[in-house]
């Protein structure tokens, strides 16, 4: 299975690089390949312009696409499976992940008389400061799993999963005793979400 994973990390410097590696040893070791689009190491445009605007608020395919999202768009045709990495910030993805998704989700592409194929599979790897327990409590993580998983998925995926790395924040206790479980389940996700090959 072909894996296109979508990293979206602004430091070299964090857990989520960590995890994001831990995954992909998992990948590798399951016999199976990935494609990774880096958003900060590819310097990735999230703003979308007035042209991108006005096609896919005229629901049109017209004017066409810039190059780069024409590349991810290609990168997810080529792929089986679709994986993203990111830390949470504010209860949301990073502004260049929103951003990827703004012009890449593309009208003609992800809806409209769509060309996206429907992926075998999707994850969600995501690094929250908080405890699950209290994006729980607080109704955070369901608002996340809808905007993820409900709306930005949605029936593009055949089979999705949402995994919270929780209570890594640099200022609790619990970024330590976390760090190994969480790297182990990161490692097992990439080993076992996908066929062996």
């Amino acid at each position: 299975m072909k894996v296109f994973i979508v990293y979206c990390h602004p430091s070299e410097d964090s857990f989520t690089r960590n995890a994001r590696d831990a995954f992909i040893k998992g990948i590798v070791d399951s016999g199976n390949e990935y494609v990774m689009s880096d958003l900060y190491k590819m310097n990735f445009k999230t703003d979308m312009s007035e042209k991108e605007y006005l096609r896919d608020s005229n629901y049109s395919t017209e004017p066409g696409l810039e190059s780069d999202i024409l590349a991810e768009q290609a990168k997810i045709n080529s792929a089986d499976a679709i994986v993203f990495i990111y830390p949470v910030f504010w209860t949301e993805a990073p502004a260049k992940l929103v951003g990827w998704f703004d012009r890449v989700w593309s009208y003609g592409f992800a809806y409209g008389n769509k060309t996206m194929k429907v992926l075998e599979k999707a994850l969600i790897l995501c690094t929250a400061g908080k405890n699950l327990d209290d994006l729980k409590n607080l109704g955070l993580l369901d608002c996340m799993k809808k905007v993820m998983l409900g709306d930005r998925l949605f029936n593009r995926v055949k089979e999705s999963d949402f995994i919270v790395f929780d209570g890594m924040s640099k200022a609790r206790d619990s970024r330590k005793t976390n760090w190994d479980k969480n790297l182990n389940m990161a490692y097992r996700k990439g080993y076992t979400f996908f066929p062996h090959q």
